[in-house]
């Protein structure tokens, strides 16, 4: 399995090499540890953990820190050095955060009724708007389509825009929210409303991860132009929007 951090694909601690896993492993069990530690727990000489450490500081996923209070000495008298994960480090750990998003969706919806849910994808899509508005305000719609191809990551390596007849397309072949978008399709009414508002055109999904094709793609319709203000639809709904 592959997680990501930030704009950058990591692998999952099962793909590390046996000595760095099992370092990692420890420090997420133990919570912290030194190296005479985790040499006698992992069997391997202290220089031997010393270098792997230093390759997994240098990866960002394991941090050092000496302790107040720390009963064990260094070979310099003074307390020794400890390491644990950092916030990068402990996501190569499995993490479910689909699952809980996908139940905090239906129980939105079970305990507050169908359109709380649409109030939700309603805020979040005004909350992107609102980061990105000001970064395509004064641009063309050529030069907003590809500032827009950072909507899920900074410089996204896997969105790629391209100039079609009658505008554009912009096909995203990695979504970040791939699992919970599988399970509950309207999430992607935020990009697709997002978009529209951006763009000042109408813009629709012609392709679809939902539909097996392996990525989505927007197309956006240079000449059907959309009032700024055009109220949250859900995708199914965008259709009928009429161009003004």
């Amino acid at each position: 399995m592959r997680v990501r951090q930030g704009d950058q694909t990591i692998i999952s601690v099962d793909q590390l090499p046996d000595s760095r896993r099992s370092i990692l492993i420890a420090l997420k069990q133990q919570g912290s540890a030194t190296i005479a530690q985790l040499s006698g727990g992992l069997q391997l000489t202290g220089e031997a953990v010393r270098q792997q450490l230093l390759q997994l500081q240098r990866d960002g996923w394991i941090e050092a820190k000496i302790g107040r209070g720390a009963t064990e000495r260094g070979r310099t008298g003074r307390p020794a050095t400890s390491y644990r994960l950092t916030p990068a480090g402990d996501h190569l750990f499995p993490k479910e955060y689909d699952v809980l998003a996908v139940a905090v969706i239906d129980a939105v919806e079970q305990v507050l009724g169908a359109d709380a849910t649409r109030r939700v994808l309603e805020t979040i899509t005004e909350a992107r708007v609102a980061t990105w508005e000001r970064l395509v305000e004064g641009h063309s719609l050529a030069e907003r389509v590809e500032i827009l191809k950072s909507l899920y990551l900074e410089d996204d390596p896997y969105m790629d825009a391209m100039p079609v007849d009658g505008g554009y397309r912009l096909v995203e072949r990695n979504c970040p929210f791939f699992n919970t978008a599988m399970h509950r399709p309207a999430l992607c009414s935020v990009s697709v409303n997002a978009l529209t508002r951006l763009l000042g055109v109408r813009v629709e999904r012609e392709e679809k991860f939902q539909n097996g094709d392996g990525r989505c793609v927007f197309r956006v319709f240079a000449d059907e132009s959309v009032d700024h203000n055009v109220p949250f639809r859900l995708e199914a709904e965008m259709e009928h929007i009429a161009p003004s």
